[in-house]
């Protein structure tokens, strides 16, 4: 072990967001990950407020994937001040654009709503960060091809295939003083589209996710999302499908085709409206073209659209979205966002959880203090655009389709590695599942797992 090199935990302890990881070595300093803090109002705040040694001349960041929880924070950072160079794998390159652009336009939409409204405690509001400092962001992206050993002020930075959306990464730091792995979030190695994560390294420090640490995963099968979706169509209701745009959006294109060609589900109208999740989409169109490693054989080997289920409906304008406020039944609606904390499906929602006949299906994790986590609880009332509104529409949540690994998942990458970590730190996760996956890891591996505090630092 060095005094010269150390970890510092700036984000996804005791929580699923946030991603944030400063390593330093002497005077060179490196972050993993920029992520955005989502859920509660207290775990948002940590947005605003000054983070614990990190200051914007750190000498570089790396992203392990696009998701706004491991990299909507860079524009701030960047309006702080930083300038270096932003390392990811290139299909992250193509989809953190997409990303930061939407984050930045919704920021700037909540401050005008907020100066409307006279809500805030600034005059005049102001957003965390605008769509120029995402642009200054974006201009930072530097792609690193997997595999390849990339020297950042005086340490090694090498990616690996997460595989849990397109281009997620796990990071791999090498330095003088030692060496430490990040998993990012770590994908299932049955997920329909993209190739399973290649395997742990080597290291002597190993940091890794924890979303899905106290359980399995039901085997990958459709009948969960026919069911409840077959049940809402045959009554004439609507389903809305709130979804990450990235990845879950294309997943579950993939999976209505599936049962609409097999007569599993009727053909009937698939509305896409996010235009984050259509700007995805065509990324994911152009890999499956490009016949990307990424991408599983099959689906690349396939001679027909993966993602169009027959009758797809892509919604590009905002007249577009508004009509489907009241949309021609019986269809299917994906919008973003996944956890319905923002962006037009909150309009949807608005309009059709009153009503019994329609369906809101919840196809990925939900984090506490967020509408979709409300709605998989129970609640009888949502608040939006300042009123409550009622929750008669039958709600369900589908496990089948996370891209997220399980606890058993999470314990195979690990046992990967040829060789153990001196010790292994448990992040991204609520306190229940980190725990569990922790005491796992001491059982079943042998290894010192760690469940590390807001801001700790520790040597490696």
């Amino acid at each position: 072990m060095s005094d010269g090199l150390s970890l510092r935990f700036l984000g996804a302890t005791g929580t699923v967001t946030g991603s944030k990881f400063l390593i330093s070595a002497g005077h060179s300093r490196l972050l993993v990950d920029s992520g955005l803090y989502q859920g509660d109002r207290e775990l948002r705040r940590r947005n605003w407020a000054p983070v614990p040694g990190l200051t914007p001349d750190v000498d570089a960041v790396v992203l392990s994937h696009a998701h706004l929880d491991h990299c909507g924070y860079l524009p701030r950072l960047v309006r702080d001040g930083f300038s270096g160079p932003v390392y990811c794998s290139p299909w992250t390159a193509h989809v953190v654009p997409i990303v930061l652009r939407d984050a930045a336009h919704l920021q700037e939409e909540d401050a005008q709503y907020a100066a409307r409204r006279g809500s805030s405690r600034h005059d005049p509001p102001l957003p965390l960060f605008d769509t120029g400092d995402a642009e200054k962001a974006i201009a930072l992206l530097r792609p690193l091809p997997y595999g390849r050993n990339q020297p950042v002020s005086g340490m090694t930075v090498r990616l690996q295939r997460a595989g849990h959306i397109l281009g997620s990464s796990t990071v791999e730091v090498q330095a003088a003083g030692g060496s430490v792995a990040f998993s990012g979030d770590l994908g299932r190695c049955t997920h329909p589209l993209l190739a399973p994560p290649d395997p742990a390294p080597a290291v002597d420090a190993l940091v890794v996710e924890s979303t899905y640490g106290d359980r399995r995963h039901p085997p990958r099968s459709l009948h969960a999302l026919a069911e409840p979706i077959g049940r809402a169509l045959a009554r004439g209701g609507v389903v809305l499908i709130p979804a990450f745009a990235v990845d879950r959006t294309p997943v579950l294109l993939m999976a209505l085709r599936e049962l609409m060609t097999s007569g599993a589900l009727p053909v009937v109208p698939v509305y896409v409206d996010s235009p984050m999740a259509l700007a995805a989409l065509e990324v994911y169109r152009e890999a499956v073209r490009e016949g990307s490693l990424e991408i599983r054989a099959e689906v690349r080997r396939a001679a027909t659209d993966p993602f169009d289920p027959g009758e797809l409906r892509l919604a590009h304008t905002v007249e577009e979205s508004r009509r489907l406020n009241s949309p021609p039944a019986p269809c299917v609606i994906i919008s973003a966002s996944g956890m319905a904390t923002g962006g037009r499906v909150v309009h949807h929602l608005e309009h059709l959880a009153p009503h019994p006949r329609n369906l809101i299906l919840l196809p990925g994790f939900q984090v506490a203090g967020t509408r979709g986590r409300a709605l998989l609880d129970g609640a009888s009332t949502l608040k939006m655009f300042g009123r409550y509104v009622p929750v008669r529409a039958e709600v369900a949540g589908v496990d089948e389709l996370s891209a997220h690994a399980d606890a058993d998942g999470l314990l195979a990458w690990l046992r990967s590695a040829v060789s153990p970590p001196d010790t292994c730190y448990v992040v991204h996760g609520e306190p229940g599942p980190s725990s569990v996956l922790a005491a796992r890891i001491g059982t079943e591996l042998g290894w010192s797992a760690v469940l590390p505090r807001y801001a700790e630092r520790v040597l490696l």
